[in-house]
Protein backbone atom coordinates (compact mmCIF):
# COMPACT_ATOMS: atom_id res chain seq x y z
CA UNK A 1 0.00 0.00 0.00
CA UNK A 2 2.99 2.29 0.43
CA UNK A 3 3.58 2.16 -3.33
CA UNK A 4 -0.07 3.03 -3.95
CA UNK A 5 0.21 6.06 -1.63
CA UNK A 6 3.43 7.24 -3.31
CA UNK A 7 1.96 6.94 -6.83
CA UNK A 8 -1.22 8.71 -5.70
CA UNK A 9 0.72 11.66 -4.25
CA UNK A 10 2.95 11.93 -7.32
CA UNK A 11 -0.06 12.00 -9.63
CA UNK A 12 -1.70 14.66 -7.46
CA UNK A 13 1.43 16.80 -7.62
CA UNK A 14 1.30 16.46 -11.41
CA UNK A 15 -2.24 17.93 -11.28
CA UNK A 16 -3.91 14.77 -12.52
CA UNK A 17 -7.66 14.70 -11.74
CA UNK A 18 -8.28 13.06 -8.38
CA UNK A 19 -10.45 10.24 -9.73
CA UNK A 20 -7.75 9.15 -12.22
CA UNK A 21 -5.02 9.50 -9.59
CA UNK A 22 -6.92 7.15 -7.27
CA UNK A 23 -7.74 4.70 -10.06
CA UNK A 24 -4.22 4.48 -11.50
CA UNK A 25 -2.60 4.22 -8.07
CA UNK A 26 -5.00 1.44 -7.07
CA UNK A 27 -4.50 -0.40 -10.36
CA UNK A 28 -0.74 -0.47 -9.74
CA UNK A 29 -1.30 -2.69 -6.69
CA UNK A 30 -3.14 -5.28 -8.79
CA UNK A 31 -0.39 -5.24 -11.41
CA UNK A 32 2.33 -6.13 -8.89
CA UNK A 33 0.33 -8.63 -6.81
CA UNK A 34 -0.18 -11.89 -8.75
CA UNK A 35 -2.78 -13.09 -6.24
CA UNK A 36 -5.26 -10.38 -7.23
CA UNK A 37 -6.90 -10.61 -10.68
CA UNK A 38 -7.11 -7.25 -12.46
CA UNK A 39 -10.76 -7.91 -13.29
CA UNK A 40 -11.62 -7.03 -9.69
CA UNK A 41 -11.00 -3.36 -10.47
CA UNK A 42 -13.86 -3.20 -12.97
CA UNK A 43 -16.13 -5.16 -10.65
CA UNK A 44 -15.42 -2.83 -7.71
CA UNK A 45 -15.96 0.31 -9.82
CA UNK A 46 -19.40 -0.91 -10.87
CA UNK A 47 -20.31 -2.16 -7.39
CA UNK A 48 -19.13 1.09 -5.84
CA UNK A 49 -21.93 3.11 -7.41
CA UNK A 50 -24.65 0.44 -7.28
CA UNK A 51 -26.17 1.53 -4.02
CA UNK A 52 -29.68 2.73 -3.26
CA UNK A 53 -28.60 5.23 -0.54
CA UNK A 54 -26.16 6.75 -3.03
CA UNK A 55 -29.08 7.91 -5.17
CA UNK A 56 -29.49 10.78 -2.72
CA UNK A 57 -26.35 12.46 -4.06
CA UNK A 58 -27.40 13.10 -7.70
CA UNK A 59 -30.94 13.98 -6.63
CA UNK A 60 -29.82 16.60 -4.09
CA UNK A 61 -27.28 18.07 -6.52
CA UNK A 62 -30.00 18.48 -9.15
CA UNK A 63 -32.37 19.96 -6.56
CA UNK A 64 -29.74 22.48 -5.48
CA UNK A 65 -29.08 23.60 -9.06
CA UNK A 66 -32.81 23.90 -9.75
CA UNK A 67 -33.37 26.00 -6.63
CA UNK A 68 -30.50 28.30 -7.53
CA UNK A 69 -32.22 28.88 -10.88
CA UNK A 70 -35.63 29.50 -9.32
CA UNK A 71 -35.13 32.97 -7.87
CA UNK A 72 -34.65 31.58 -4.39
CA UNK A 73 -31.17 33.05 -3.92
CA UNK A 74 -32.28 36.66 -4.43
CA UNK A 75 -35.09 36.22 -1.89
CA UNK A 76 -32.74 34.66 0.64
CA UNK A 77 -30.29 37.57 0.26
CA UNK A 78 -33.14 40.00 0.95
CA UNK A 79 -34.14 38.01 4.05
CA UNK A 80 -30.55 37.81 5.34
CA UNK A 81 -30.14 41.54 4.74
CA UNK A 82 -33.31 42.26 6.73
CA UNK A 83 -31.90 40.30 9.65
CA UNK A 84 -28.33 41.65 9.67
CA UNK A 85 -28.23 44.77 7.46
CA UNK A 86 -28.09 47.07 10.50
CA UNK A 87 -24.89 45.50 11.91
CA UNK A 88 -21.37 46.81 11.42
CA UNK A 89 -19.94 44.86 8.48
CA UNK A 90 -23.47 44.15 7.27
CA UNK A 91 -22.56 42.49 3.97
CA UNK A 92 -20.24 40.08 5.78
CA UNK A 93 -23.09 39.06 8.08
CA UNK A 94 -25.42 38.73 5.10
CA UNK A 95 -22.90 36.32 3.54
CA UNK A 96 -22.66 34.22 6.72
CA UNK A 97 -26.42 34.04 7.29
CA UNK A 98 -26.96 33.29 3.60
CA UNK A 99 -24.50 30.37 3.81
CA UNK A 100 -26.46 28.97 6.75
CA UNK A 101 -29.68 29.13 4.77
CA UNK A 102 -28.12 28.01 1.48
CA UNK A 103 -26.60 25.00 3.23
CA UNK A 104 -30.08 23.59 3.29
CA UNK A 105 -30.34 23.98 -0.47
CA UNK A 106 -27.03 23.46 -2.25
CA UNK A 107 -25.42 20.97 0.15
CA UNK A 108 -22.03 21.95 -1.31
CA UNK A 109 -19.50 24.35 0.21
CA UNK A 110 -17.80 25.09 -3.11
CA UNK A 111 -21.11 25.76 -4.90
CA UNK A 112 -22.20 28.10 -2.12
CA UNK A 113 -18.87 29.97 -2.11
CA UNK A 114 -18.88 30.34 -5.89
CA UNK A 115 -22.41 31.71 -5.91
CA UNK A 116 -21.71 34.22 -3.14
CA UNK A 117 -18.44 35.33 -4.77
CA UNK A 118 -20.34 36.32 -7.90
CA UNK A 119 -23.17 38.07 -6.03
CA UNK A 120 -21.64 39.52 -2.85
CA UNK A 121 -17.86 39.45 -3.34
CA UNK A 122 -17.53 42.47 -5.60
CA UNK A 123 -20.21 44.38 -3.64
CA UNK A 124 -18.20 43.96 -0.44
CA UNK A 125 -14.99 45.18 -2.08
CA UNK A 126 -16.77 48.18 -3.67
CA UNK A 127 -18.17 49.14 -0.28
CA UNK A 128 -14.64 49.40 1.12
CA UNK A 129 -14.06 45.97 2.62
CA UNK A 130 -10.58 44.62 1.95
CA UNK A 131 -10.39 41.87 -0.66
CA UNK A 132 -8.87 39.36 1.76
CA UNK A 133 -11.57 39.98 4.36
CA UNK A 134 -14.33 39.71 1.76
CA UNK A 135 -13.26 36.38 0.29
CA UNK A 136 -12.29 35.08 3.74
CA UNK A 137 -15.83 35.62 4.97
CA UNK A 138 -17.33 34.02 1.87
CA UNK A 139 -15.02 30.98 1.86
CA UNK A 140 -15.13 30.19 5.58
CA UNK A 141 -18.87 30.76 5.91
CA UNK A 142 -19.45 28.18 3.15
CA UNK A 143 -18.08 25.64 5.64
CA UNK A 144 -21.50 25.78 7.33
CA UNK A 145 -22.89 23.71 4.43
CA UNK A 146 -20.75 20.77 5.66
CA UNK A 147 -23.24 20.06 8.46
CA UNK A 148 -26.52 21.84 7.65
CA UNK A 149 -28.80 19.28 5.92
CA UNK A 150 -28.81 18.11 3.18
CA UNK A 151 -24.99 18.03 3.27
CA UNK A 152 -23.66 15.88 0.42
CA UNK A 153 -20.67 14.99 2.60
CA UNK A 154 -22.87 13.67 5.41
CA UNK A 155 -24.79 11.55 2.91
CA UNK A 156 -21.54 10.01 1.67
CA UNK A 157 -20.28 9.47 5.22
CA UNK A 158 -23.53 7.79 6.18
CA UNK A 159 -23.39 5.63 3.05
CA UNK A 160 -19.78 4.50 3.55
CA UNK A 161 -19.96 4.09 7.33
CA UNK A 162 -23.51 2.67 7.42
CA UNK A 163 -24.57 5.45 9.79
CA UNK A 164 -28.13 6.81 9.90
CA UNK A 165 -28.33 9.76 7.51
CA UNK A 166 -31.40 11.04 9.36
CA UNK A 167 -29.42 11.20 12.62
CA UNK A 168 -26.53 12.91 10.85
CA UNK A 169 -28.88 15.54 9.42
CA UNK A 170 -30.32 16.25 12.86
CA UNK A 171 -26.87 16.30 14.48
CA UNK A 172 -25.55 18.86 12.00
CA UNK A 173 -28.17 21.55 12.65
CA UNK A 174 -26.89 22.94 15.96
CA UNK A 175 -23.17 22.88 14.95
CA UNK A 176 -24.09 24.70 11.72
CA UNK A 177 -26.01 27.41 13.56
CA UNK A 178 -23.22 27.75 16.15
CA UNK A 179 -20.68 28.18 13.37
CA UNK A 180 -22.81 30.99 11.98
CA UNK A 181 -22.64 32.82 15.32
CA UNK A 182 -18.90 32.15 15.79
CA UNK A 183 -18.10 33.55 12.33
CA UNK A 184 -20.45 36.51 12.76
CA UNK A 185 -18.68 37.38 16.02
CA UNK A 186 -15.28 37.35 14.29
CA UNK A 187 -16.63 39.34 11.32
CA UNK A 188 -18.16 41.94 13.66
CA UNK A 189 -14.96 42.41 15.69
CA UNK A 190 -12.85 42.96 12.56
CA UNK A 191 -15.43 45.22 10.87
CA UNK A 192 -15.81 47.29 14.04
CA UNK A 193 -12.04 47.70 14.35
CA UNK A 194 -11.64 48.74 10.72
CA UNK A 195 -14.75 50.91 10.56
CA UNK A 196 -16.49 49.02 7.74
CA UNK A 197 -19.95 50.40 6.90
CA UNK A 198 -19.74 53.08 9.58
CA UNK A 199 -21.11 55.71 7.19
CA UNK A 200 -23.52 53.52 5.23
CA UNK A 201 -25.05 51.43 8.00
CA UNK A 202 -28.83 51.46 7.74
CA UNK A 203 -31.54 51.32 10.37
CA UNK A 204 -32.65 48.00 11.82
CA UNK A 205 -35.40 46.47 9.69
CA UNK A 206 -38.84 46.70 11.21
CA UNK A 207 -40.70 43.59 12.27
CA UNK A 208 -43.02 44.06 9.29
CA UNK A 209 -40.08 44.21 6.84
CA UNK A 210 -38.58 41.04 8.33
CA UNK A 211 -41.92 39.25 8.06
CA UNK A 212 -42.36 40.34 4.43
CA UNK A 213 -38.91 39.02 3.45
CA UNK A 214 -39.56 35.88 5.49
CA UNK A 215 -42.81 35.27 3.62
CA UNK A 216 -41.08 35.71 0.25
CA UNK A 217 -38.37 33.16 1.10
CA UNK A 218 -40.45 30.76 3.19
CA UNK A 219 -40.42 28.01 0.53
CA UNK A 220 -36.64 27.84 0.71
CA UNK A 221 -36.51 28.08 4.52
CA UNK A 222 -38.92 25.22 5.19
CA UNK A 223 -37.21 22.89 2.70
CA UNK A 224 -34.58 21.48 5.16
CA UNK A 225 -37.27 21.18 7.84
CA UNK A 226 -39.46 19.07 5.55
CA UNK A 227 -36.49 16.83 4.73
CA UNK A 228 -35.49 16.18 8.34
CA UNK A 229 -39.07 15.68 9.55
CA UNK A 230 -39.89 13.44 6.58
CA UNK A 231 -36.85 11.22 7.15
CA UNK A 232 -37.40 11.09 10.92
CA UNK A 233 -41.05 9.99 10.71
CA UNK A 234 -40.49 7.52 7.88
CA UNK A 235 -42.28 9.45 5.14
CA UNK A 236 -39.27 8.81 2.91
CA UNK A 237 -35.73 7.49 3.12
CA UNK A 238 -32.72 9.74 2.49
CA UNK A 239 -32.61 8.62 -1.16
CA UNK A 240 -36.35 9.17 -1.61
CA UNK A 241 -35.91 12.57 0.07
CA UNK A 242 -33.56 13.49 -2.77
CA UNK A 243 -36.23 12.65 -5.33
CA UNK A 244 -38.76 14.64 -3.30
CA UNK A 245 -36.30 17.57 -3.27
CA UNK A 246 -36.21 17.60 -7.08
CA UNK A 247 -40.01 17.60 -7.35
CA UNK A 248 -40.21 20.29 -4.66
CA UNK A 249 -37.70 22.44 -6.57
CA UNK A 250 -39.67 22.10 -9.80
CA UNK A 251 -42.94 23.04 -8.10
CA UNK A 252 -41.38 26.09 -6.41
CA UNK A 253 -39.56 27.19 -9.58
CA UNK A 254 -42.31 26.66 -12.15
CA UNK A 255 -45.54 27.15 -10.19
CA UNK A 256 -44.85 29.30 -7.11
CA UNK A 257 -42.04 31.73 -7.97
CA UNK A 258 -42.50 31.18 -11.73
CA UNK A 259 -38.88 32.14 -12.44
CA UNK A 260 -37.71 28.72 -13.62
CA UNK A 261 -38.15 28.48 -17.38
CA UNK A 262 -37.10 25.72 -19.77
CA UNK A 263 -33.79 27.39 -20.59
CA UNK A 264 -32.80 27.56 -16.91
CA UNK A 265 -34.10 24.03 -16.43
CA UNK A 266 -31.84 22.68 -19.19
CA UNK A 267 -28.87 24.61 -17.77
CA UNK A 268 -29.54 23.09 -14.33
CA UNK A 269 -29.66 19.61 -15.85
CA UNK A 270 -26.37 20.17 -17.70
CA UNK A 271 -24.62 21.50 -14.57
CA UNK A 272 -25.95 18.59 -12.52
CA UNK A 273 -24.67 16.06 -15.05
CA UNK A 274 -21.17 17.58 -14.79
CA UNK A 275 -21.28 17.72 -10.98
CA UNK A 276 -22.58 14.17 -10.63
CA UNK A 277 -20.17 12.72 -13.17
CA UNK A 278 -17.15 14.04 -11.28
CA UNK A 279 -18.44 12.85 -7.90
CA UNK A 280 -19.55 9.41 -9.07
CA UNK A 281 -16.27 8.83 -10.92
CA UNK A 282 -14.41 9.55 -7.69
CA UNK A 283 -16.73 7.20 -5.80
CA UNK A 284 -16.25 4.39 -8.32
CA UNK A 285 -12.44 4.59 -8.34
CA UNK A 286 -12.41 4.98 -4.56
CA UNK A 287 -14.27 1.68 -4.35
CA UNK A 288 -11.16 -0.02 -5.76
CA UNK A 289 -8.98 1.57 -3.10
CA UNK A 290 -11.57 0.72 -0.47
CA UNK A 291 -11.26 -2.93 -1.46
CA UNK A 292 -7.48 -2.74 -1.12
CA UNK A 293 -7.78 -1.08 2.29
CA UNK A 294 -9.89 -4.02 3.48
CA UNK A 295 -7.65 -6.56 1.75
CA UNK A 296 -4.55 -5.19 3.49
CA UNK A 297 -6.37 -4.93 6.85
CA UNK A 298 -5.47 -1.26 7.19
CA UNK A 299 -8.30 -0.44 9.64
CA UNK A 300 -7.05 -3.09 12.04
CA UNK A 301 -3.43 -2.00 11.64
CA UNK A 302 -4.30 1.66 12.14
CA UNK A 303 -6.36 0.80 15.22
CA UNK A 304 -3.53 -1.21 16.75
CA UNK A 305 -1.07 1.64 16.07
CA UNK A 306 -3.24 4.39 17.51
CA UNK A 307 -4.32 2.33 20.51
CA UNK A 308 -0.65 1.67 21.15
CA UNK A 309 -0.05 5.43 21.37
CA UNK A 310 -2.76 6.15 23.91
CA UNK A 311 -5.80 4.57 25.51
CA UNK A 312 -7.41 7.94 26.28
CA UNK A 313 -10.49 8.34 24.05
CA UNK A 314 -10.35 12.13 23.93
CA UNK A 315 -6.65 12.23 23.07
CA UNK A 316 -7.19 9.56 20.41
CA UNK A 317 -9.98 11.60 18.85
CA UNK A 318 -7.79 14.72 18.86
CA UNK A 319 -4.96 12.83 17.12
CA UNK A 320 -7.36 11.64 14.41
CA UNK A 321 -8.75 15.14 13.92
CA UNK A 322 -5.24 16.60 13.63
CA UNK A 323 -4.45 14.02 10.95
CA UNK A 324 -7.67 14.93 9.13
CA UNK A 325 -6.70 18.63 9.19
CA UNK A 326 -3.45 17.95 7.33
CA UNK A 327 -5.10 15.40 5.01
CA UNK A 328 -7.81 17.93 4.17
CA UNK A 329 -5.16 20.44 3.11
CA UNK A 330 -3.92 18.01 0.46
CA UNK A 331 -6.92 15.98 -0.72
CA UNK A 332 -10.50 16.92 -1.67
CA UNK A 333 -13.10 16.29 1.05
CA UNK A 334 -15.22 13.82 -0.94
CA UNK A 335 -12.18 11.60 -1.47
CA UNK A 336 -11.21 11.73 2.20
CA UNK A 337 -14.69 10.75 3.32
CA UNK A 338 -14.70 7.77 0.97
CA UNK A 339 -11.17 6.64 1.83
CA UNK A 340 -10.76 7.41 5.52
CA UNK A 341 -14.21 6.66 6.93
CA UNK A 342 -13.65 2.85 6.71
CA UNK A 343 -10.31 3.30 8.49
CA UNK A 344 -11.15 5.70 11.31
CA UNK A 345 -14.80 4.91 12.04
CA UNK A 346 -14.06 1.43 13.55
CA UNK A 347 -11.32 3.02 15.69
CA UNK A 348 -13.50 5.76 17.16
CA UNK A 349 -16.31 3.30 17.78
CA UNK A 350 -13.84 1.05 19.60
CA UNK A 351 -12.93 3.89 21.98
CA UNK A 352 -16.57 4.78 22.61
CA UNK A 353 -17.09 7.78 20.30
CA UNK A 354 -20.53 7.90 18.72
CA UNK A 355 -20.28 7.55 14.90
CA UNK A 356 -22.77 10.42 14.44
CA UNK A 357 -20.64 12.72 16.63
CA UNK A 358 -17.50 11.72 14.73
CA UNK A 359 -19.24 12.25 11.39
CA UNK A 360 -20.01 15.90 12.18
CA UNK A 361 -16.43 16.53 13.34
CA UNK A 362 -14.94 14.72 10.35
CA UNK A 363 -17.06 16.53 7.76
CA UNK A 364 -16.29 19.91 9.32
CA UNK A 365 -12.54 19.25 9.34
CA UNK A 366 -12.15 17.73 5.86
CA UNK A 367 -14.38 20.39 4.27
CA UNK A 368 -12.31 23.03 6.06
CA UNK A 369 -9.31 21.74 4.07
CA UNK A 370 -10.91 23.20 0.93
CA UNK A 371 -10.44 26.68 2.41
CA UNK A 372 -6.70 26.27 3.13
CA UNK A 373 -3.46 26.12 1.14
CA UNK A 374 -1.93 24.42 -0.71
CA UNK A 375 -4.73 22.83 -2.76
CA UNK A 376 -7.94 24.28 -1.31
CA UNK A 377 -10.54 24.18 -4.08
CA UNK A 378 -12.90 26.65 -2.39
CA UNK A 379 -10.01 29.01 -1.65
CA UNK A 380 -8.96 29.17 -5.30
CA UNK A 381 -12.59 29.46 -6.42
CA UNK A 382 -13.38 32.57 -4.37
CA UNK A 383 -10.03 34.21 -5.13
CA UNK A 384 -10.31 33.67 -8.88
CA UNK A 385 -13.91 34.90 -9.08
CA UNK A 386 -13.10 38.11 -7.16
CA UNK A 387 -9.55 38.71 -8.49
CA UNK A 388 -8.17 38.71 -4.93
CA UNK A 389 -4.59 37.41 -4.45
CA UNK A 390 -4.39 34.14 -2.53
CA UNK A 391 -1.81 35.73 -0.22
CA UNK A 392 -4.36 38.34 0.90
CA UNK A 393 -6.95 35.64 1.48
CA UNK A 394 -4.59 33.51 3.60
CA UNK A 395 -3.57 36.47 5.78
CA UNK A 396 -7.04 37.84 6.42
CA UNK A 397 -8.92 34.56 6.74
CA UNK A 398 -6.79 33.46 9.69
CA UNK A 399 -9.12 34.96 12.38
CA UNK A 400 -12.06 33.10 10.84
CA UNK A 401 -10.03 29.88 10.87
CA UNK A 402 -9.40 30.39 14.58
CA UNK A 403 -13.15 30.74 15.05
CA UNK A 404 -13.70 27.41 13.27
CA UNK A 405 -11.07 25.69 15.43
CA UNK A 406 -12.69 27.10 18.58
CA UNK A 407 -16.03 25.61 17.54
CA UNK A 408 -14.49 22.23 16.63
CA UNK A 409 -12.81 22.13 20.06
CA UNK A 410 -16.15 22.88 21.73
CA UNK A 411 -17.92 20.14 19.76
CA UNK A 412 -15.11 17.68 20.50
CA UNK A 413 -15.15 18.17 24.27
CA UNK A 414 -18.92 18.66 24.60
CA UNK A 415 -20.44 15.97 22.32
CA UNK A 416 -23.87 16.61 23.86
CA UNK A 417 -24.13 19.67 21.60
CA UNK A 418 -23.96 17.43 18.53
CA UNK A 419 -26.08 14.62 19.94
CA UNK A 420 -28.82 16.78 21.47
CA UNK A 421 -31.28 16.71 18.57
CA UNK A 422 -30.67 13.05 17.54
CA UNK A 423 -31.29 11.93 21.13
CA UNK A 424 -34.56 13.88 21.28
CA UNK A 425 -36.02 12.93 17.90
CA UNK A 426 -34.44 9.56 17.03
CA UNK A 427 -34.82 7.67 20.29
Amino acid sequence: MLLVAIIFLILLLLNMPVAFAIGIASLSFFLIDPNLPVEITAQRMVAGIQSFPLLAVPFFILAGNLMNSSGITERLIKFANALTGHLVGSLAHVSIVLSTIMGGISGSANADAAMQSRILGHQMIKRGYSGGYSVGVIALSSLITATIPPSIGLILYGYVGEVSIGELFLAGIIPGILMMFFLMFVAYIIAKKRGYDQDTIRKRATFKEVMISLRESIWALIFPVILVVGIRFGVFTASEAGAFAVVYSLVVGFLIYRELDWKKFIQSIEQSVVDNASILLIISTSAILGYLITYERLPQSAADFLLGLTSNATLMLILILIFLIFAGMLVESTVLVLLLTPIFLPIVQQIGVDPVHFGILMMTIVTFGGMTPPVGVTMYTVCSLTDVPVEDYVKESFPFMLGVFALVALLTFVPEIVMFLPKIFME
